[in-house]
């Protein structure tokens, strides 16, 4: 895909704003600004983190759906392998944590856990079959 049209500026600008709005509310948690919120806002809070990651995802399907027929089935194949590693391997750390008694991993960790084995996959898979 030609990272110059329109479809992809609309990607990269997505994503710059949900990725930006999620950075800025973990930064604002991290800081202690919501430190002192009851049960009820601490919920919204959570809410407020993970909405970011449900535009992020839409970003890209929208990107998809805005893409030729290639770069579509392409990136589909590409999403689809992630997500299946990204299941599988936190899935094995869970019974490794149930188990072997591992260390907790919080389970917001499968977000950024798909984007690494996104990048992994991506130069392995480059055809559609």
């Amino acid at each position: 895909m030609d990272r110059n049209s329109p479809a992809f500026r609309r990607y990269f600008v997505r994503t710059a704003l949900f990725m930006g709005g999620y950075i800025a509310v973990n930064f604002l948690a991290i800081g202690g600004a919501f430190d002192d919120i009851a049960t009820p806002g601490a919920y919204l809070l959570a809410l407020a983190v993970a909405a970011p990651v449900g535009g992020q995802i839409w970003a890209t399907l929208s990107l998809m759906n805005e893409s030729d027929e290639f770069f579509r089935a392409l990136t589909a194949k590409r999403f689809i392998i992630a997500a299946g590693w990204a299941i599988a391997l936190f899935s094995a750390w869970g019974f490794t944590e149930s188990y072997a008694q591992a260390p907790h991993a919080p389970g917001w960790l499968i977000y950024p856990l798909f984007w690494v084995m996104f990048a992994l996959v991506k130069p392995f898979v480059r055809t559609t079959r």
